[in-house]
C-alpha cells in the first residue's frame, strides 16, 4: 500500500498523457515523474530519510504536488500547513510536528524569518523556497531539482502503518491537532472514493480549493491511483473556474459551499459551462438546500454531498439519491458504520437527535503525540464526532449541527443551521452564518452575520424582521443581524464561527 509507487506505474504505461495542469504549466506523466524524482533525490541529498517531517507551506502550485509525491517515495512525512498562518501559531505547529525541513515560497517564508531562532530542530540550510532564487539563507527549489537526478531514488520499504502525512485540524473549533494518516489510509482514499464517485482513468479532476486541506485528498488520491489528469487552480475565482471546467472538459470536482455560491453568482454562469461534469461534490460545511436546488436541474445526475471528519468517518449523499434525500448527507460509505447516541452513549432510534459516532477503515491511528486526545475521540473503536444529527427510517444521516456551534438560549437548544436555512431564502442574502453571543438574560443569543448579493442594499433590521417572521419557533429568532463584506474562513473555505463569536462576544445584547 505504498502510494509512492503509483506514479512510476503511470509514467511507464501512459507516459504521454497529461498528468498535471496548473495555470500555464502542463506536464505529462513522464515529465511529472522526472520532476518528482528530482525533488525526492534533492531531499535525500540533504539528509531527509523515512520518518522525517517536511512542512509544506505553499499556495496551490506544481511544486506542492511534487512534494506530496516525492515524500511518498521516500517515506518522508509531509506536513501541509496553511500558507495563511503566521507568527506563534505557525511556530507552534512546526515544533509540534517535529519538522526537520520546510518547503515554502517567498510570502510564507517571510513569516518565518524572525522565528527561525525559535526552531532549533530545523537546521539553517533545511529551508527551501520555490520562487525566490538567490535569497540568502534559503535553498532554491529549481536549483536543487535541476542538479538532482531524474531517475527514481533508491527504493524504501513502506509498511501499511507507516505515516504518510500529518494534517492539522483547521482550528474551526479550537486548538489545531495533528491528525495522522498512513499510507494504508491514503491508498484506501484512492480506491474507496474512486469507487464512490465513479472515477475512471479517463476522468479529468479539477481542484479549486487549497491543496493543504484534507478534503483535497478525496479527489487527489483517486486521481493519483487511476492516473487521471489533475487540474489545479492557483487561486479560486468563480468565473475562471467555470471557464476552466469548460476548456479542460472537467468531469470531477469537489468544492466547499462558499465556492458553489460563488459560481452560482458568477457573471458567466451557465449550464453549458458545467455540462461535462459527472461529479460535483460539496464538502467541508453544510450545503444549504436553496443552493442545492439551484444546481439540481442543471446537474440532475452529478451532485453529491460528503459529510466527514479528517479523523476518518465519512457519509456520502450519492447522486442517485440526491433529489429524494436532498436534506440529508447520505449514508456511510462501504465498510463504514454509523450510530446516533445520547450523552451516555446509548444508541438512539431513527428520528431522534444525538451525537454522530462512526467507525471506518479510513480512521486515523491517532492525534500526533496526543494519546489523551485520541482516547477522548476514539472509544472502543468508534469515533465520537462532536456533531449532532439523526438517522431517518432509511438510514440516511441528517446533520443538525456541531455540538460546539449549538446555542443554548433560555435553556433551549438552538441549532444555527435551522436559522441559516431560513435566512438564505431572502433574495438579498448570498451567505449567512448564525452563532451565539453571551447574553446576561438568556445565556446566549443568536446573531446572524450576512453577506449580501452584489449591488443589493437592504437594512440589517429589515433582514432581522424578515427572518424572525419565518423561523419555526420564537427561540430561533435572531437578536441581531450584522451585514459583513465576507465571512472569516479557514484555508479550506470553512466559515470560522469561533472567530465570529470572539469578535462579537464583548457586545451586550439588549433586544428581546
Amino acid at each position: 500500500m505504498n502510494v509512492g509507487s503509483l506514479l512510476a506505474r503511470h509514467a511507464r504505461f501512459q507516459p504521454d498523457k497529461t498528468a498535471v495542469v496548473c495555470g500555464a504549466r502542463r506536464f505529462t506523466f513522464r515529465e511529472h515523474y522526472a520532476r518528482v524524482n528530482r525533488f525526492a533525490n534533492a531531499l535525500r541529498s540533504f539528509g531527509m530519510r523515512k520518518g522525517d517531517k517536511l512542512a509544506i507551506i505553499l499556495p496551490n502550485c506544481v511544486e506542492l504536488l511534487e512534494a506530496y509525491r516525492a515524500c511518498a517515495q521516500l517515506g518522508v512525512v509531509s506536513v501541509p500547513l496553511s500558507p495563511l498562518m503566521r507568527g506563534s501559531g505557525l511556530v507552534t505547529l512546526l515544533r509540534d510536528s517535529d519538522t526537520k525541513a520546510v518547503l515554502g515560497c517567498k510570502a510564507t517564508m517571510a513569516a518565518l524569518d524572525e522565528a527561525r531562532p525559535e526552531l532549533p530542530q530545523i537546521d539553517h540550510d533545511m529551508y527551501v523556497m520555490t520562487d525566490a532564487p538567490g535569497s540568502p539563507g534559503y535553498r532554491d527549489y529549481a536549483a536543487l531539482t535541476d542538479a538532482a537526478s531524474p531517475e527514481p531514488p533508491p527504493a524504501v520499504h513502506i509498511d501499511d502503518d507507516d505515516v504518510y502525512n500529518i494534517i492539522y485540524s483547521s482550528g474551526t473549533t479550537g486548538q489545531p491537532k495533528g491528525i495522522v494518516h498512513t499510507h494504508y489510509v491514503r491508498a484506501l482514499y484512492g480506491t474507496m472514493f474512486g469507487n464512490q464517485f465513479r472515477f475512471t482513468p479517463e476522468s479529468v479532476v479539477l481542484h479549486g480549493g487549497s491543496l493543504v486541506f484534507n478534503g483535497s485528498f478525496v479527489t487527489l488520491m483517486p486521481a493519483w491511483f487511476l492516473g487521471c489528469t489533475f487540474v489545479m487552480m492557483e487561486k479560486f475565482d468563480a468565473a475562471h473556474f467555470l471557464d476552466l471546467v469548460e476548456r479542460e472538459r472537467v468531469t470531477h470536482v469537489m468544492m466547499v459551499p462558499s465556492q458553489i455560491v460563488g459560481i452560482l453568482n458568477a457573471p458567466n454562469f451557465s449550464a453549458k459551462k458545467l455540462q461535462t461534469l459527472e461529479m460535483l461534490c460539496s464538502v467541508g460545511a453544510p450545503w444549504h438546500r436553496e443552493h442545492k436546488e439551484a444546481l439540481l436541474p442543471i446537474l440532475p445526475n452529478s451532485l453529491y454531498e460528503l459529510y466527514g471528519l479528517t479523523e476518518g468517518f465519512i457519509t456520502v449523499l450519492d447522486s442517485k439519491d440526491f433529489a429524494r434525500k436532498i436534506d440529508s448527507v447520505g449514508t456511510p460509505i462501504p465498510y463504514c458504520q454509523m450510530r446516533i447516541v445520547d450523552d451516555s452513549g446509548r444508541d438512539l432510534p431513527a428520528g431522534e437527535v444525538g451525537e454522530i459516532v462512526g467507525t471506518s477503515p479510513l480512521m486515523m491511528p491517532g492525534y500526533y503525540k496526543r494519546p489523551d486526545l485520541t482516547a477522548q475521540a476514539i472509544r472502543d473503536g468508534w469515533l465520537f464526532t462532536g456533531d449532532v444529527g439523526m438517522a431517518d427510517e432509511d438510514g440516511f444521516l441528517h446533520l443538525v449541527d456541531r455540538k460546539k456551534d449549538m446555542i443554548i438560549s433560555g435553556g433551549v437548544n438552538v441549532f444555527p443551521k435551522d436559522i441559516e436555512e431560513v435566512a438564505v431564502h431572502h433574495p438579498a442574502v448570498r451567505e449567512v452564518a448564525v452563532f451565539g453571543v453571551p447574553n446576561e438574560k438568556w445565556g446566549e443569543s443568536p446573531y446572524a452575520a450576512i453577506v449580501l448579493k452584489e449591488q443589493i442594499v437592504v437594512a440589517a433590521d429589515e433582514l432581522r424582521t424578515w427572518i424572525n417572521a419565518r423561523v419555526a419557533a420564537r427561540y430561533q429568532q435572531v437578536h441581531e443581524v450584522v451585514i459583513v463584506e465576507d465571512l472569516p474562513r479557514s484555508t479550506a473555505g470553512k466559515t470560522l464561527k469561533r472567530v465570529l463569536r470572539e469578535q462579537y462576544a464583548a457586545l451586550t445584547l439588549t433586544k428581546v
